[in-house]
């Protein structure tokens, strides 16, 4: 049944057709030094939806979500824990990787994780040292943002824009190696007790912009076809990923931006930072799965929304409605799927409208019709993740 997929794009600021028969996908992966919260389960819950559903329509994905395990936030845990910050990345990975198991969630197709990715990194710096785009300080490597005049074009605001919501989220405005404050890191200078990798501009370690330019370009290629995450990584992670990607390679980098809104526990979103955090872990100690993937997919995903810290998931009665109706049914039939199925695709082909899908899921498991039902099962199991248990 052909239908046709439309997703918004944070770059054009339109609804656009996906129309790529070999799909891409890069999701920008988790920092492994803290437990899972609700808003991440809710951003890669949002990405696995798409992933099954491009396959559901026939269509080729390659799905890499990374792992940025060397970053400044797991040297600092780790030197507060006083642990290896390998041995703390690898027990957080495993433990977030697990959560999102048994809440339904695809493992991807590739997870590279950033340490092992250090040689492409060096010689994408190379290349923009090389082309002018990036020069060296005592040992430290930073694109210079004033070479591209295009920079900043998801964010789509001026300087002082930029450089505010830069230093919220990581920059050092002051550094006195920058010719320009809101230039980035690439390669940073080994710092006292820090682990680091030999390079051409003496021992250091990569920024966390160069890590996921490298690792998307890796295994999908210079263009890719879908690359995300949660929306307060479109500045500066993902506005400095095009920058230094089309700076190395002279071709766009992403075609379809797509980004999930934040998930906010009272006032402020859901934040390790700010210790603000529902724990997967702990929602699934008391609700099933399919539960709380209800609850999460009842959200558009591009509008922000609320879960205060003690809420209980509201959708345990429909999970148990739709266990019990679309019980004891057979497998569908593309016969099937194209009398009964298309309202349900064509919401999640509208970009990715989930709450409108779930209403037609109703609607199905409340029908008369065995084949409707038999739809209704295919389709809960095969694109929205849910064991029907």
């Amino acid at each position: 049944m052909p239908v046709t997929l439309r997703l918004y794009n944070t770059e054009t600021r339109r609804i656009e057709d996906v129309t790529e028969q070999d799909v891409g996908i890069y999701v920008c992966g988790v920092t492994p030094y803290d437990t899972s919260h609700l808003g991440h389960a809710f951003t890669y819950t949002v990405f696995d939806v798409l992933v099954r559903l491009l396959r559901f329509l026939g269509r080729e994905v390659t799905y890499v979500q990374n792992v940025t395990d060397i970053d400044d936030d797991v040297l600092l845990r780790a030197a507060r824990n006083e642990e290896d910050w390998r041995a703390l990345g690898d027990r957080e990975y495993a433990n977030f990787r697990k959560a999102m198991a048994a809440l339904g969630d695809l493992d991807p197709d590739v997870a590279p994780r950033a340490t092992e990715h250090i040689p492409e990194m060096q010689a994408i710096i190379a290349r923009l040292i090389d082309k002018g785009l990036a020069y060296q300080n005592d040992g430290s490597v930073y694109f210079e943002v004033a070479k591209d005049a295009d920079f900043g074009r998801l964010f789509h605001e001026p300087y002082e824009a930029m450089l505010t919501i830069a230093n919220e989220r990581g920059n050092f405005p002051a550094d006195p190696l920058k010719r320009d404050p809101l230039d980035f890191v690439l390669w940073q200078a080994q710092k006292p007790s820090e682990p680091a990798w030999e390079s051409p501009w003496g021992p250091g370690r990569p920024g966390w912009h160069i890590e996921c330019s490298a690792m998307s370009m890796k295994y999908l290629g210079e263009t890719v076809t879908v690359h995300g995450g949660g929306e307060d990584l479109v500045f500066p992670h993902h506005d400095a990923e095009i920058a230094q990607s089309e700076g190395h390679t002279g071709k766009r980098f992403t075609r379809h931006w797509m980004h999930a809104a934040m998930v906010y526990c009272g006032e402020h979103k859901m934040s390790k930072s700010l210790g603000n955090m529902v724990f997967v872990g702990n929602l699934l100690e008391r609700y099933t799965s399919d539960a709380i993937r209800l609850y999460l997919l009842s959200h558009p995903y591009r509008q922000p929304w609320n879960h205060p810290k003690d809420a209980d998931v509201p959708t345990v009665d429909l999970a148990a409605r739709l266990s019990a109706a679309f019980a004891d049914t057979h497998d569908a039939s593309d016969t099937d799927i194209a009398t009964h199925g298309r309202t349900f695709l064509e919401a999640l082909a509208n970009d990715l409208d989930t709450p409108t899908a779930i209403r037609e899921l109703e609607t199905l498991a409340e029908s008369d019709d065995d084949g409707a039902r038999r739809v209704g099962r295919a389709l809960a199991q095969r694109i929205f993740g849910l064991t029907l248990k």
